[in-house]
């Protein structure tokens, strides 16, 4: 009969708030003796050392600016595949016995790439990581310790979308599904609002949010009600601007993301396009498709008409909508003088004058002015419903 593995429960932070009243002053009360917690980060690194030197699970430094860093070495590659490839052929056993030596492991967690997880003592293939412990473990009489909160975080990439792998969430950047896999690993949990951390350096972090106060920015008079808020601005703002669109492959610096963005496909012919999962339309960049999913996919209509029951996504399509009640006709042609509420009703009614016959029926050839025209047409004459 299978031994059942017996795992620690999860460590407690209390925070006491009154002697954290001053900025930066955080008092931690942890439940578990330190002298556990230090057990626990030694028995951590030597399951890391035999998951990599008993498996083919790759890994990952960080995602850099071209792609997935490898732990041993300053190759990037845009492709996880490549990255595992990689670290077989390149790195050696030796050089995995050193993986994190240096590294303080109190911040610092494992993050492995398991995709096609196998064995490599007798190649069986092997779907978790929680699986693979067991099995080397009971089959190949390893030394894994199972009693403990494990740091090591396990990522698939078996298909086009970064997906946590555990609930299937699907995110967009590689940094967010790192924050994310913190819901399934909670090691360490914050008394405070039940938040959990793969590390007890996460949790200390997050702990600052808790702590409200009057936190002046060191570079100009904003004013933040947390340590954390303003820190983040000043690195956003003040004093890492420049490196954070900066150019992975040439190092050149960006004000914004965009302009990387556009930088990055003119130059460097690197195409991040995103998917719509809902419609399969792509975008070029994050803030065009996180604003086509709430406009048309989540329907997000948090304006609302004060003279009717309609409620529009943007400010601005409630301002355009709202000429319907006001009866205001501000924009006139210069050519017949009428005029329209909306700007872009003016623009479309111009092409009238320029004789723009854009819309073209792709059955019989003819060409009209407004889209309008050209729905009627095909209903109408090839009975197509556009």
């Amino acid at each position: 009969m299978r031994k059942k593995v017996v795992k620690s429960e999860p460590t407690v932070i209390k925070i006491n708030i009154k002697e954290a009243e001053k900025p930066n002053k955080i008092k931690i009360v942890t439940i578990k003796k330190l002298s556990d917690y230090q057990t626990d980060l030694q028995k951590n690194r030597s399951n890391i050392i035999e998951i990599l030197m008993n498996s083919n699970a790759t890994p990952i430094r960080c995602r850099g600016g071209v792609g997935y860093a490898c732990c041993f070495c300053a190759e990037q590659f845009p492709d996880p595949a490549d990255l595992k490839k990689h670290t077989i052929e390149s790195h050696d056993e030796k050089t995995k016995l050193n993986f994190m030596k240096g590294k303080d492991i109190r911040k610092f967690y494992a993050k492995l790439d398991i995709t096609n997880l196998k064995c490599i003592i007798c190649h069986s293939s092997i779907d978790t990581l929680e699986k693979l412990i067991d099995h080397l473990k009971i089959v190949h009489k390893k030394t894994m310790f199972t009693d403990i909160k494990n740091q090591v975080v396990p990522f698939k990439f078996d298909s086009e979308r970064l997906a946590c792998f555990i609930c299937m969430n699907v995110y967009h950047k590689f940094k967010t599904l790192l924050e994310h896999m913190n819901i399934h690993y909670r090691n360490f949990i914050c008394e405070v609002c039940d938040a959990g951390f793969v590390t007890r350096a996460n949790l200390t972090q997050h702990a600052e949010s808790h702590i409200l106060g009057s936190f002046k920015c060191d570079h100009c008079p904003k004013i933040f009600d947390t340590a954390r808020k303003k820190r983040s601005h000043e690195k956003c703002v003040h004093t890492h601007s420049d490196t954070l669109n900066k150019c992975g492959y040439c190092s050149e610096k960006f004000k914004d993301y965009r302009k990387k963005e556009r930088h990055l496909i003119e130059v460097h012919g690197i195409n991040n396009n995103l998917k719509c999962q809902a419609c399969e339309k792509t975008f070029t960049n994050q803030r065009e498709h996180t604003i086509h999913m709430k406009r048309l996919h989540l329907m997000d209509r948090r304006h609302n008409c004060t003279e009717c029951n309609m409620t529009f996504f943007s400010s601005s399509d409630l301002k355009s909508h709202f000429v319907k009640h006001t009866g205001l006709r501000k924009f006139e042609c210069e050519v017949c003088h009428k005029a329209y509420g909306r700007k872009k009703t003016l623009r479309e009614h111009m092409r009238i004058h320029a004789d723009d016959r854009r819309f073209k029926c792709e059955y019989c050839g003819q060409a009209f002015v407004q889209r309008c025209s050209w729905r009627g047409h095909m209903r109408a004459k090839h009975g197509e419903q556009v």
